[in-house]
């Protein structure tokens, strides 16, 4: 009986021949924590004497859900943190550099078949670079980073297959948003995501990475894509030679399968106060938003401001509503204002804030007021998710539908413009 890409994986960082449901000690390639989590995460290592990451890659501490600092506690944290990683041989990603999750594949210490945890739950996210990677509490994290291994129970599999040519306006935000509505918040829990199929074949990185980022918003574990050529050129397109990765085998037993045709998927947008409230973004047409949101981890890459871009363009964000944009990193800031993007942006009326999480988590930049509904490209929506309780409502939508959405003022979607 052949494997899944989580078996394989697992099994080579075990020395064992594992299979879904077995108990493993793995070693662990690459670790991370960001500004929210790496507190907890020093008080454990101090506690067990720590010196230097045991992982096989090293370890990254990231600034970015509280960047720049807002308040002289955070700003404490920060310099904490700063004096940790450089005592011990930790790479730290300062203010502005981005987010965490774009960040580090951008540094290109992660690669196909790697073992990576982090003290964030959408490290899932690198799975569309064909590894397994998963978040997990700060004390897990620290023991990864002081032992190089954790233990694992190896998941069960589960394939999701989508074939077709996605639709106009329509892109991975709404299809993993689809997946979400029909799996339920808890249909997937400790399972591994296996993607195929041709429309997954022809899909970009990012949109790859915005597919891998909400695995976790269904309750997966890992979200693995398989090794093909996407994968070998976005890592050749940052300098970085991989030699190769994993499939599944043609007889691997996965233990349920879910068909999608892309062709049938239509905008989408996850209603208050769950990511699984999905319904059609024509069924919200009459709610009027006062913030609209571009940006984070799931939707704040290049792709992701560049589609909104070119519905902004020649067009104005209604007076009524504030347009935030966040891009993922540095880098991907760099970009937009090399393609034209930033300026199609800043045009349209649109703010854009320093590379980040910005207003996801509720920290400090784009706090919404009592009352308030947001349209955004984030990847959560209970209550109080922006940093406020009074009653704001978040509605999670693609970067197509938020650009359409701050112009007309209204949920709106993005096939009428």
């Amino acid at each position: 009986m052949g494997k899944t890409i989580v078996e394989k994986i697992l099994s080579s960082h075990s020395d064992s021949d594992c299979r879904a449901g077995d108990i493993v000690v793995a070693s662990v390639d690459y670790c991370m924590a960001q500004d929210g989590t790496s507190k907890l995460m020093i008080d454990e290592l101090d506690a067990l004497g720590f010196e230097a990451p045991k992982t096989k890659g090293g370890m990254a501490a990231v600034l970015d859900h509280s960047s720049p600092s807002p308040s002289v506690e955070v700003s404490r944290i920060h310099e904490e943190i700063r004096r940790f990683a450089n005592g011990h041989g930790v790479t730290i990603h300062d203010v502005g550099a981005g987010v965490c999750h774009q960040l580090i594949p951008e540094s290109g210490t992660v690669l196909p078949g790697n073992l990576v945890v982090g003290a964030d739950s959408h490290t899932c996210t690198y799975g569309a670079l064909n590894l397994c990677s998963t978040g997990m509490g700060s004390a897990d994290v620290a023991a990864a980073a002081h032992t190089g291994k954790l233990w694992f129970r190896v998941p069960e599999t589960h394939r999701i297959r989508v074939d077709g040519t996605l639709g106009d306006f329509t892109g991975a935000k709404d299809l993993i948003l689809a997946l979400i509505g029909e799996v339920g918040a808890d249909g997937a829990t400790y399972k591994s995501t296996e993607f195929s199929g041709d429309t997954m074949t022809s899909m970009s990185m990012d949109g790859r990475m915005t597919m891998a980022n909400m695995v976790v918003e269904m309750g997966a574990k890992f979200g693995p894509f398989p090794y093909d050529e996407v994968t070998s050129a976005w890592y050749k397109s940052i300098g970085v030679a991989t030699g190769g990765g994993v499939i599944s085998d043609d007889d691997a037993e996965f233990e349920k399968g879910i068909d999608i045709d892309a062709s049938d998927i239509v905008p989408k947008v996850a209603a208050p106060h769950r990511v699984d409230n999905v319904s059609d973004v024509s069924d919200h047409s009459d709610v009027e938003i006062q913030q609209a949101f571009l940006g984070t981890c799931t939707n704040g890459r290049l792709e992701d401001l560049t589609v909104a871009a070119r519905i902004l363009k020649g067009r104005q964000v209604n007076r009524g509503v504030r347009l935030i944009v966040a891009p993922a990193s540095r880098r991907v800031l760099i970009e937009a204002v090399k393609t034209g993007v930033a300026e199609t942006l800043l045009s349209s009326g649109a703010i854009i804030i320093a590379p980040g999480c910005g207003p996801c988590v509720g920290t400090h930049a784009g706090i919404p007021s009592d009352g308030e509904n947001v349209v955004s490209t984030a990847n959560r929506n209970f209550m109080g998710r922006m940093g406020n309780n009074n009653g704001v409502s978040i509605y999670l939508a693609s970067p197509q539908t938020v650009a359409a959405s701050a112009i007309r003022g209204r949920i709106t979607d993005p096939r009428e413009l």
